[in-house]
């Protein structure tokens, strides 16, 4: 949370940003193939607090799918 300060994101927009990255980080693993885990990896560098719609979608398939 403090590194997301450093960003200078308002309070809720680090909320936002951390409940993006536990999701990623539940849903990554070495197992996952190459592209899925570039996916994730990108997603993770993106400097905005919230996903867009296909964002989204892929995230929440991939939770559906590896149990995440």
């Amino acid at each position: 949370m403090q590194h997301l300060k450093s960003f200078d994101y308002l309070p809720d927009e680090c909320q936002q940003m951390q409940e993006i990255c536990d999701r990623i980080s539940r849903v990554y693993s070495s197992r996952l193939e190459e592209s899925v885990q570039r996916f994730l990896e990108s997603l993770v560098q993106l400097k905005r607090d919230y996903l867009t719609a296909l964002e989204e979608k892929v995230l929440s398939l991939l939770e559906l799918e590896t149990g995440g």
